[in-house]
C-alpha cells in the first residue's frame, strides 16, 4: 500500500520512557479522533491535540508507494550505521496506516519500532514498544503495552479501569496549552497521589527539538 507523511526527521526522543533516545520520527498523515481542522476541534474527540497532521508537506513528508521507499527515506534520515536504529511512528493516528508490509521492511532494516497511538485501533503484534495516549470519549480496544501515557488534566478519563490494563509503565503528562502551569500542577498532584504513575514532560520543547 502507499503511505502518506506529514513529516519525517530525525532528533531525541523527548517524552516517555525513551526520552534521550536519538530516534527517526515519522508522523502519518490522518486521525480518527479530529480531523485536524480548528473548524472541528470543538466538536472533535481528541480538542487538545498540539499536532500539525494534516497533509504531506511537512519537512520529510511526502505519499511513500510502498514499504521499500518509506523505509529507505528512514534510513537516510538515520544516516551511518545499523546499530540502535530506532523508529518512532506516530501522527495523526499511525495504525491507519501501518501494515505487515512497513513493519517487515524496518526489521529487515535493523530499525526497533516504536509507536505512538490513542489506541481506538488494535497496535500491529510486530511493534517493538507500545505507547499508548488514551483520549476520553474513545473506545480504547489495545488494552496492552510497554507504556500508557495519560495527557493531564482531561475530564471524563476512568484512571480506575485504566488502571486495570497491562502496561509496564504508567505515565501522566501535563496538557500543553494557555493554562499549562496549572496543568503541571494538577500532573504533579496527580503523580504524588497515585504510586503507580510517574510524571513525563515535553523534554523536547523545552529544548527546542522537534
Amino acid at each position: 500500500m502507499a503511505y502518506a507523511v506529514k513529516e519525517m526527521f530525525l532528533t531525541l526522543q523527548g517524552e516517555g520512557v525513551n526520552a534521550g533516545r536519538r530516534a527517526v520520527f515519522v508522523r502519518f498523515a490522518g486521525c480518527n479522533l479530529w480531523s485536524g481542522r480548528e473548524a472541528d476541534r470543538a466538536t472533535a474527540v481528541c480538542r487538545f491535540c498540539d499536532t500539525e497532521f494534516v497533509g504531506t508537506d511537512g519537512a520529510g513528508g511526502g505519499r511513500f508507494a510502498d514499504a521499500v521507499s518509506l523505509v529507505a527515506a528512514v534510513e537516510a534520515h538515520w544516516g551511518e550505521g545499523r546499530a540502535e536504529r530506532f523508529v518512532v511512528l506516530t501522527g495523526g493516528e499511525p495504525m491507519l496506516q501501518v501494515d505487515d508490509a512497513l513493519v517487515e521492511a524496518l526489521h529487515a532494516a535493523d530499525f526497533r519500532i516504536a509507536i505512538e497511538s490513542n489506541g481506538t485501533l488494535a497496535v500491529h503484534q510486530g511493534i517493538d514498544w507500545v505507547c499508548i495516549s488514551p483520549k476520553a470519549g474513545s473506545t480504547v480496544v489495545q488494552r496492552t503495552g510497554d507504556e500508557l501515557k495519560l495527557v493531564w488534566p482531561q475530564a471524563g478519563s476512568d484512571i480506575a479501569a485504566i488502571e486495570a490494563w497491562d502496561f509496564a509503565h504508567f505515565l501522566v503528562q501535563p496538557l500543553d496549552d494557555a493554562q499549562a502551569p496549572a496543568h503541571r500542577e494538577a500532573a504533579v498532584q496527580f503523580a504524588l497521589d497515585r504510586p503507580k504513575w510517574r510524571l513525563t514532560l515535553q523534554n523536547h520543547k523545552s529544548l527546542g527539538l522537534r
